[in-house]
């Protein structure tokens, strides 16, 4: 008999995650993340049994970003308003209505 605990079910559940299906990094931000229940975001497990590749992923996603950025320029674009308005958030000044481009890099 195996039991499993449904993850992907929890990761989707408002109750947990409010707006589940939107892309919201805030929700994981420092001021943010003391307000996630414990063992409700559980992308490698929990405890001694945990996910063995966690440290392999989390390491391949940052070589990756790492190569990104060496082998590509990240431009303004003429959507981007100039001079930037600013809007303040939680801690936070962000600002608004920047939309950046992606180009390669020259040799």
């Amino acid at each position: 008999c195996m039991i499993e605990v449904p993850v992907f079910a929890m990761h989707y559940d408002p109750e947990y995650f409010p707006d589940p299906h939107a892309f919201v990094p805030e929700r994981f931000s420092a001021e943010n993340v003391a307000f996630i229940r414990p063992y409700t975001y559980l992308p490698f497990g929990a405890g001694p049994r945990n996910c063995i590749g966690m440290r392999f992923a989390l390491q391949a996603v940052k070589l990756c970003i790492l190569h990104s950025v060496h082998s590509v320029e990240f431009v303004r674009t003429e959507k981007t308003k100039v001079p930037l308005e600013f809007c303040k958030g939680f801690g936070i000044l962000s600002a608004k209505d920047v939309t950046v481009g992606i180009r390669e890099r020259p040799q």
